[in-house]
Protein backbone atom coordinates (compact mmCIF):
# COMPACT_ATOMS: atom_id res chain seq x y z
CA UNK A 1 0.00 0.00 0.00
CA UNK A 2 1.79 2.99 -1.24
CA UNK A 3 0.82 5.78 1.81
CA UNK A 4 1.10 8.80 -0.11
CA UNK A 5 -2.98 10.65 0.86
CA UNK A 6 -3.46 7.81 3.16
CA UNK A 7 -4.47 7.94 7.17
CA UNK A 8 -2.26 6.34 9.48
CA UNK A 9 -2.59 5.80 13.28
CA UNK A 10 0.73 5.70 14.83
CA UNK A 11 1.21 4.23 18.30
CA UNK A 12 4.04 5.44 20.73
CA UNK A 13 4.64 8.76 18.52
CA UNK A 14 5.43 11.05 20.72
CA UNK A 15 9.59 10.32 20.54
CA UNK A 16 11.73 7.77 19.18
CA UNK A 17 11.05 5.32 16.55
CA UNK A 18 7.61 6.56 16.84
CA UNK A 19 8.09 10.09 16.14
CA UNK A 20 10.41 9.27 13.11
CA UNK A 21 7.44 7.06 11.94
CA UNK A 22 5.40 9.80 11.90
CA UNK A 23 7.90 11.91 10.48
CA UNK A 24 8.80 9.60 7.39
CA UNK A 25 5.55 8.55 6.50
CA UNK A 26 4.43 12.73 6.61
CA UNK A 27 7.43 13.20 4.15
CA UNK A 28 6.00 10.80 2.06
CA UNK A 29 2.62 12.28 1.98
CA UNK A 30 0.47 10.94 4.27
CA UNK A 31 -1.90 11.96 7.11
CA UNK A 32 -1.02 11.25 10.30
CA UNK A 33 -3.04 10.01 13.75
CA UNK A 34 -0.45 10.21 16.42
CA UNK A 35 -1.01 8.56 19.83
CA UNK A 36 0.84 8.85 22.72
CA UNK A 37 0.39 8.91 26.45
CA UNK A 38 2.76 12.00 27.08
CA UNK A 39 1.01 15.34 25.88
CA UNK A 40 4.46 16.83 25.54
CA UNK A 41 6.06 14.50 23.23
CA UNK A 42 3.04 14.36 21.32
CA UNK A 43 2.91 18.35 21.07
CA UNK A 44 6.96 18.20 19.84
CA UNK A 45 6.00 15.73 17.33
CA UNK A 46 3.02 18.07 15.98
CA UNK A 47 5.32 20.77 15.95
CA UNK A 48 7.71 18.76 13.66
CA UNK A 49 5.09 17.43 11.21
CA UNK A 50 3.63 21.31 10.58
CA UNK A 51 7.09 22.54 9.81
CA UNK A 52 7.26 20.17 7.15
CA UNK A 53 3.55 21.13 6.31
CA UNK A 54 1.60 17.90 6.75
CA UNK A 55 -1.73 17.06 8.62
CA UNK A 56 -1.45 15.57 11.43
CA UNK A 57 -3.78 15.42 14.69
CA UNK A 58 -2.68 14.04 18.47
CA UNK A 59 -4.36 11.65 20.66
CA UNK A 60 -3.01 11.82 24.15
CA UNK A 61 -4.34 8.39 26.09
CA UNK A 62 -2.93 5.30 27.13
CA UNK A 63 -3.27 2.36 24.79
CA UNK A 64 -4.28 0.21 27.07
CA UNK A 65 -7.59 1.98 28.21
CA UNK A 66 -9.92 -0.40 26.51
CA UNK A 67 -12.56 2.32 26.33
CA UNK A 68 -10.92 5.79 25.06
CA UNK A 69 -8.93 3.30 22.57
CA UNK A 70 -12.87 1.92 21.71
CA UNK A 71 -13.46 5.50 20.88
CA UNK A 72 -10.37 6.25 18.99
CA UNK A 73 -12.03 5.64 15.35
CA UNK A 74 -15.47 7.96 15.66
CA UNK A 75 -12.66 10.48 16.86
CA UNK A 76 -10.26 10.11 14.12
CA UNK A 77 -12.74 9.90 11.57
CA UNK A 78 -14.52 13.17 12.55
CA UNK A 79 -10.92 14.86 12.84
CA UNK A 80 -9.35 13.43 9.51
CA UNK A 81 -11.10 10.98 7.78
CA UNK A 82 -11.22 7.17 7.25
CA UNK A 83 -8.42 5.34 8.78
CA UNK A 84 -6.38 3.09 6.19
CA UNK A 85 -3.38 1.91 8.00
CA UNK A 86 -2.17 1.64 11.71
CA UNK A 87 1.23 0.87 13.12
CA UNK A 88 1.79 -0.67 16.58
CA UNK A 89 4.91 0.81 17.62
CA UNK A 90 4.04 2.11 21.33
CA UNK A 91 6.17 -0.27 24.28
CA UNK A 92 7.60 -0.54 27.23
CA UNK A 93 11.10 -2.58 29.05
CA UNK A 94 10.19 -4.27 31.95
CA UNK A 95 13.10 -3.14 34.77
CA UNK A 96 16.56 -5.04 33.95
CA UNK A 97 16.17 -7.70 36.21
CA UNK A 98 15.82 -11.59 36.41
CA UNK A 99 12.30 -12.97 36.63
CA UNK A 100 12.68 -14.08 40.08
CA UNK A 101 13.34 -9.97 41.25
CA UNK A 102 10.83 -8.86 38.61
CA UNK A 103 7.27 -8.15 40.38
CA UNK A 104 3.74 -9.77 39.08
CA UNK A 105 2.30 -5.87 38.66
CA UNK A 106 5.75 -4.83 36.70
CA UNK A 107 5.48 -8.08 34.42
CA UNK A 108 1.59 -7.08 33.67
CA UNK A 109 1.86 -3.71 32.88
CA UNK A 110 4.70 -5.06 30.30
CA UNK A 111 2.17 -7.27 29.00
CA UNK A 112 -0.55 -4.92 29.06
CA UNK A 113 1.76 -2.10 26.86
CA UNK A 114 3.19 -4.15 24.70
CA UNK A 115 0.33 -7.18 23.35
CA UNK A 116 -2.96 -6.06 25.37
CA UNK A 117 -2.61 -3.23 23.95
CA UNK A 118 -2.09 -3.67 20.28
CA UNK A 119 -4.71 -5.66 20.70
CA UNK A 120 -6.97 -3.56 21.66
CA UNK A 121 -6.16 -0.75 18.58
CA UNK A 122 -6.04 -3.81 16.33
CA UNK A 123 -9.25 -4.81 17.34
CA UNK A 124 -10.58 -1.26 17.30
CA UNK A 125 -9.48 -0.15 13.55
CA UNK A 126 -10.27 -3.58 11.87
CA UNK A 127 -13.57 -3.70 11.09
CA UNK A 128 -13.19 -0.30 9.30
CA UNK A 129 -9.24 -1.27 7.58
CA UNK A 130 -11.74 -3.88 6.11
CA UNK A 131 -13.81 -1.49 4.10
CA UNK A 132 -11.11 0.26 2.45
CA UNK A 133 -9.50 -0.36 -0.95
CA UNK A 134 -6.30 -1.07 0.68
CA UNK A 135 -5.58 -1.02 4.01
CA UNK A 136 -2.25 -2.08 6.57
CA UNK A 137 -1.22 -3.10 10.08
CA UNK A 138 2.12 -2.69 10.72
CA UNK A 139 3.03 -4.28 14.25
CA UNK A 140 6.49 -3.83 16.47
CA UNK A 141 7.70 -6.73 17.55
CA UNK A 142 11.49 -7.34 18.79
CA UNK A 143 14.91 -9.27 17.90
CA UNK A 144 13.59 -10.40 21.98
CA UNK A 145 10.64 -12.39 20.10
CA UNK A 146 13.24 -14.94 19.15
CA UNK A 147 16.63 -14.06 20.76
CA UNK A 148 15.74 -14.58 24.51
CA UNK A 149 17.53 -11.34 26.63
CA UNK A 150 18.68 -11.91 30.32
CA UNK A 151 17.08 -9.21 32.73
CA UNK A 152 14.14 -8.70 30.06
CA UNK A 153 12.36 -12.15 29.73
CA UNK A 154 9.05 -10.60 30.44
CA UNK A 155 9.29 -8.26 27.79
CA UNK A 156 10.59 -10.76 25.64
CA UNK A 157 7.44 -12.81 26.30
CA UNK A 158 5.62 -9.94 25.24
CA UNK A 159 7.10 -9.03 21.97
CA UNK A 160 6.93 -12.95 20.76
CA UNK A 161 3.11 -12.83 21.61
CA UNK A 162 2.76 -10.01 19.07
CA UNK A 163 4.77 -11.77 16.77
CA UNK A 164 2.70 -14.72 16.80
CA UNK A 165 -0.79 -12.68 16.83
CA UNK A 166 0.32 -10.78 14.29
CA UNK A 167 1.72 -13.58 12.08
CA UNK A 168 -1.88 -15.21 12.97
CA UNK A 169 -3.65 -11.68 11.79
CA UNK A 170 -1.70 -12.10 8.28
CA UNK A 171 -2.97 -15.58 7.94
CA UNK A 172 -6.98 -14.28 8.34
CA UNK A 173 -6.22 -11.30 6.20
CA UNK A 174 -5.58 -13.32 2.96
CA UNK A 175 -7.66 -12.71 0.93
CA UNK A 176 -8.68 -9.32 1.85
CA UNK A 177 -6.81 -6.27 0.74
CA UNK A 178 -5.52 -5.66 4.57
CA UNK A 179 -1.99 -6.51 4.18
CA UNK A 180 -0.16 -7.40 7.70
CA UNK A 181 3.76 -6.93 8.44
CA UNK A 182 5.47 -7.83 12.02
CA UNK A 183 9.07 -6.01 12.38
CA UNK A 184 11.80 -6.98 14.78
CA UNK A 185 14.18 -4.08 15.41
CA UNK A 186 17.39 -5.06 17.12
CA UNK A 187 19.29 -2.41 18.87
CA UNK A 188 17.78 0.71 18.23
CA UNK A 189 19.46 4.51 19.92
CA UNK A 190 16.33 5.60 21.40
CA UNK A 191 15.38 7.02 25.15
CA UNK A 192 12.76 3.83 25.40
CA UNK A 193 14.48 2.73 29.31
CA UNK A 194 13.33 6.63 30.13
CA UNK A 195 10.04 6.52 28.62
CA UNK A 196 9.35 3.19 30.14
CA UNK A 197 10.34 4.82 33.90
CA UNK A 198 12.94 2.56 34.18
CA UNK A 199 16.35 2.72 35.39
CA UNK A 200 19.47 0.92 33.81
CA UNK A 201 22.48 -0.81 35.45
CA UNK A 202 25.74 2.19 36.05
CA UNK A 203 27.40 0.20 33.41
CA UNK A 204 24.86 -0.14 30.49
CA UNK A 205 26.30 2.67 28.41
CA UNK A 206 29.63 0.72 28.48
CA UNK A 207 27.63 -2.46 27.78
CA UNK A 208 25.84 -0.61 24.68
CA UNK A 209 29.16 0.60 23.32
CA UNK A 210 30.27 -3.06 22.34
CA UNK A 211 27.04 -3.02 19.99
CA UNK A 212 26.27 -0.97 16.65
CA UNK A 213 23.16 0.82 16.92
CA UNK A 214 20.58 1.58 14.53
CA UNK A 215 18.93 4.84 14.15
CA UNK A 216 15.40 5.54 14.75
CA UNK A 217 15.32 7.62 11.48
CA UNK A 218 16.90 4.35 9.75
CA UNK A 219 14.43 2.48 11.32
CA UNK A 220 11.60 4.19 10.58
CA UNK A 221 12.31 4.67 6.59
CA UNK A 222 12.37 0.78 6.53
CA UNK A 223 8.83 0.36 8.49
CA UNK A 224 7.62 2.52 5.48
CA UNK A 225 8.83 1.17 3.08
CA UNK A 226 7.69 -2.40 4.22
CA UNK A 227 4.26 -1.11 4.53
CA UNK A 228 4.59 0.39 0.79
CA UNK A 229 5.96 -3.10 -0.81
CA UNK A 230 3.10 -5.03 1.88
CA UNK A 231 6.61 -7.63 3.53
CA UNK A 232 5.14 -9.88 5.67
CA UNK A 233 8.54 -9.63 8.18
CA UNK A 234 11.48 -7.20 8.46
CA UNK A 235 14.52 -7.58 10.23
CA UNK A 236 16.25 -4.07 11.26
CA UNK A 237 19.98 -3.64 11.94
CA UNK A 238 22.45 -6.11 12.19
CA UNK A 239 22.67 -7.24 14.82
CA UNK A 240 18.29 -8.29 14.32
CA UNK A 241 19.46 -10.29 11.33
CA UNK A 242 22.28 -11.91 12.22
CA UNK A 243 20.33 -13.24 15.71
CA UNK A 244 17.39 -14.31 13.53
CA UNK A 245 19.57 -16.77 11.53
CA UNK A 246 21.55 -18.17 14.32
CA UNK A 247 18.45 -18.64 16.35
CA UNK A 248 16.96 -20.54 13.42
CA UNK A 249 20.30 -22.54 12.88
CA UNK A 250 21.26 -22.86 17.16
CA UNK A 251 19.00 -21.50 19.67
CA UNK A 252 20.96 -22.72 22.14
CA UNK A 253 24.25 -21.18 21.18
CA UNK A 254 22.72 -18.00 19.83
CA UNK A 255 21.19 -17.80 23.71
CA UNK A 256 24.01 -18.43 25.15
CA UNK A 257 25.46 -15.98 23.12
CA UNK A 258 23.58 -13.07 24.04
CA UNK A 259 23.48 -14.08 27.88
CA UNK A 260 27.07 -14.21 27.83
CA UNK A 261 26.98 -10.05 26.54
CA UNK A 262 24.56 -9.44 28.71
CA UNK A 263 25.89 -11.15 32.07
CA UNK A 264 27.45 -7.75 33.57
CA UNK A 265 24.11 -5.69 32.99
CA UNK A 266 22.52 -8.19 35.82
CA UNK A 267 25.60 -8.44 38.17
Amino acid sequence: MKVSAKLIVVTGAGSGMGREITLELIRRGAKVAAIDLRPEGLEETSNLVKALGGKIATYPIDVTDAAAVAGLPTRIAKDLGDVDGIINNAGIIQPFVKVNELTLEQAARVMNVNFTGPLQVTKAFLPGLLTRPVAHILNVASMGAYAPVPGQSVYGASKAAIKLFTEGLRSEMIGTKVGVTVVFPGAIHTNIAQNSGMALPANADAAESKFKMTEPGVAARLMVDAIERNQPRVCIGSDAKLMDRLSRLNPVFAANLIAKQMASLLK
